[in-house]
């Protein structure tokens, strides 16, 4: 047990039965009444953010979370199967857990939060950025390829689609950020 006093950015706590991140807290002494501490929580398995506010000194479950190496093998019927990159330990992850599951290709290495107690995964986490090879796109217009805010789609070789500017041909290998599922830019012709 933990009180609000020992809220700091990045903690997990549950609440309400469900498991948080504390994305942003304020602690606010008011002139007249009692302390409370404004936050912004961050769902573990869905994502979303909502504002709670907790009254100065109550008492909060801390969850630990641990974050592991995984290497991506493969995906079949009962989901992604990864490989911890140190025990060799293999587990599979349903694809809920995982954002933008369809930039990752076999090899990968990402990062799979679990909760320590009860040794359960959380979210899985890809990358910053993943570098994959442009397998299908159509081809820029001469004259028209200078352009940098034109875009067009572009298939990678995991099967995602993503927008990119108008110079990317088939082959390109580009940089692609997977928070925002967006361009980033071309490593290599």
């Amino acid at each position: 047990m933990a009180s609000t006093s020992d809220f700091r950015n990045g903690l997990t706590i549950e609440y309400n039965g469900q498991i948080f991140t504390i994305v942003q807290f304020q602690h606010v002494k008011p002139g007249k009444g009692a302390a409370f501490v404004r936050t912004k929580l961050k769902n573990v398995k869905t994502g979303k953010v909502i504002e709670n506010t907790f009254n100065a000194g109550v008492k909060i479950d801390v969850v630990r979370v641990e974050r592991r190496p995984y290497q991506y093998l493969y995906k079949d019927d009962m989901g992604f199967n990864f490989m911890h990159t140190e025990t060799f330990e293999q587990i599979s992850l349903d694809p809920d857990l995982i954002e933008n599951s369809d930039l990752m290709k076999e090899g990968q290495i990402i990062e799979v939060n679990f909760q320590t107690e009860i040794e359960t995964p959380l979210t899985a986490e890809l990358p910053a950025s993943v570098e994959l090879e442009v397998t299908q796109t159509i081809p820029g217009e001469k004259g028209n390829t200078a352009s940098s805010t034109a875009l067009k789609p572009a298939t990678v070789e995991t099967g995602a689609e993503i927008m990119v500017p108008l110079f990317i041909n088939e082959n390109d290998i580009i940089k692609i950020d997977t928070r925002e599922r967006s361009y980033s830019e071309r490593v290599k012709k």
